[in-house]
Order: structure tokens, then sequence, then C-alpha cells
């Protein structure tokens, strides 16, 4: 898994990272995205939340602002349905920036009931086709609690991708992998940042906590055969990009990618591909899942803190939102 072949010379980290593994913008700046061309990149609600101040999104908004003033009903329904249509129209936006797919966020306040995701989800890539936008270049974004795992099992079925977000237990990225999800994103800095809150400090790079989570689920994906695409992301420096190059995708934000192509160090592959081996493993199930998780302090908190931050960022944009309708 540590091969070293020899690095790309005299270009950039970036440059040289692209040739290992797939690079994500984790941003919906539309110039940091036109600027850094990634091959995907993301939208969620602080992202659209950002968008109702940037020119470029200006006339979406004042679209979709004309739009909820023509609606009946409450008033918080009126903003959440507009917030919606935001969001597609960002990711629309986007997508012609980048020749991959978006990553569209399910409500964080769904995360624990399956058959409301599945329905947002479906109404998500509704709302995208009805823009001309085929499912092909969507990942709908959920939050890897056992629900929300159920969910995108049955979502996948469909032909709909998705990206299993906030990942910070073994247990549960496997359950994904069970499950036939597109991606998962097992969230490097934020590992990190638990630890460090505590004292414990990494001594090396290669014993950051969050980098060798990633690099255990890449080996634990590739000896199974799983076709899931494992994605690192929530960085906090690019020395945790660089101990994890190879991994199949890395979601970096645009501050770490511009640092990224203004170094012309040498980058090494981290990470290879292994042939797979039969596993005798059983499959996961709820009582396991949830089991490990509980005994995984640091992934219970991490979760909980993460769907509750989520929920928190589509909360403040539909309240931005029904102030501008207001």
């Amino acid at each position: 898994m540590n091969t070293q072949p020899k690095p790309v010379a005299e270009s950039s980290k970036l440059a040289q990272l692209r040739e290992m593994s797939v690079v994500v913008a984790d941003t919906g700046d539309y110039a940091a995205v036109q600027r850094l061309r990634p091959i995907d990149c993301t939208t969620n609600p602080t992202i659209v939340r950002k968008a109702l101040d940037l020119p470029v999104y200006a006339d979406l908004i004042e679209e979709q602002l004309g739009w909820g003033r023509t609606q009946s009903g409450a008033a918080d329904a009126v903003a959440a349905a507009v917030a919606d249509r935001l969001t597609i129209g960002v990711g629309k936006k986007l997508l012609e920036l980048i020749p991959g797919r978006v990553s569209t966020e399910v409500d964080a306040d769904l995360s624990h009931d399956t058959e409301a995701t599945i329905a947002k989800a479906r109404e998500f890539i509704a709302m995208y086709a009805e823009q001309g936008v085929p499912r092909e270049r969507v990942l709908i974004k959920v939050a890897a609690t056992w629900e929300g795992v159920r969910a995108a099992e049955r979502l996948q079925r469909e032909g709909i991708d998705c990206n299993l977000t906030l990942i910070f237990n073994h247990t549960q990225a496997l359950a994904c992998a069970e499950a036939g999800v597109f991606l998962v994103s097992p969230f490097v800095g934020r590992i990190l940042d638990w630890h460090v809150a505590r004292g414990e400090l990494p001594s090396s790079i290669d014993e950051d906590p969050g980098v060798v989570f990633v690099r255990k689920v890449y080996g634990a994906f590739k000896r199974r055969g799983a076709a899931t695409v494992v994605m690192g992301a929530s960085f906090r420096s690019t020395a945790q990009i660089e101990a994890l190059a190879g991994c199949d995708r890395l979601t970096i934000s645009p501050d770490l990618l511009d640092r990224l192509e203004q170094d012309t160090g040498t980058v090494l592959r981290r990470l290879s591909p292994m042939a797979a081996v039969p596993s005798a493993d059983q499959p996961i199930d709820a009582d396991r899942f949830q089991r490990d998780l509980a005994q995984d302090e640091m992934a219970t908190d991490k979760l909980r803190d993460g769907i509750a931050i989520f929920a928190k960022d589509l909360a403040a944009l539909r309240d931005d939102i029904a102030a501008k309708l207001r």
C-alpha cells in the first residue's frame, strides 16, 4: 500500500496529486471552481448561503425569490422550497464548470429517517432533471447513520448514486460498502481535531489519526474488492493530503488547493490498489453498527455534532431566505 513510484518532475504538487487521485473541490465558490478546475465539486446549505451575496448567482437568486413571493402557504415552507430551488440552481451552475458531478446534501434533520431521506433524494433528482441535469451528474450526500445507509442502499438500486458523509468509524465505512454506495467521505481533519482537543498530538503525519483511519478504510475496501469510492475529506493541512496521495478521491478546500498549486515539491504515492482476497466477515447488521459506533466515543461525538452543524446551516439558510422574501 505504501509503494513509492517516481514522482512527476518539475510540476506542482497539485498536478502530481492529479496523476494519482481524482481531485474534488470542497467548495461551491464559482470563481474558485473556475480557477482550480476540479473534476467534481459540492453544494450544501453553507455554500448556497454564501451564494446569496455573490454577483454570479444574482439572476438565479432574484428568479427564485420572485418565485417564492408568488407562493401561498406558511412562510417557513416557502423559504424551505426556495432554499431547495437555489440548491439545485447553484449545483447546475457549478456543473457548467466541471466535467464530473456535484454532491447535493439531503436535509441533515432527516438523517435518522430512511423514508424521508429517500423521498428528499428523489425530489432533488427530479428537480435536477427538470433543469436538464441527468442523475449521472449528481451525487446525493447523506449522513452515514444506520438509517442513512439503508436509504442509500435503496437509492443506489434506483440508479441514484450517493455520497455517504460524516464517516468516522470503521464499521460505519464497511456498512456503506456492503450497501453498495457509490462513495464514502471519511473526515480526516475532524478526527484529528477531536484528538488534539484532548491533548493527543500525533508525533508524525503517519500517526495522524485521521490519516491512519482513511488508510485503514482504503485498505479494507480494496482487500474486499469493494467498488465504493474512498474520498478523503475535511483536511487541515497539505501534509494530510499528501499522506493520502493515491486515495481514490480527495476533496480539498480552495485554500489548500492553492497551496498545492504553488508548491513544486515532490509528492509520493502513499496508497495503491491491491488484489482483492475472499472475506469471511459476517455482514454488518443494525445491532453491530450501533454497538460499534456507541463504543467509539470520537465517532459518536463527531457524527452527532456533524449532523447538528449541517442542520444549523440549513436553518440559517432558510432564515436568510425568509428575511429576503419579507
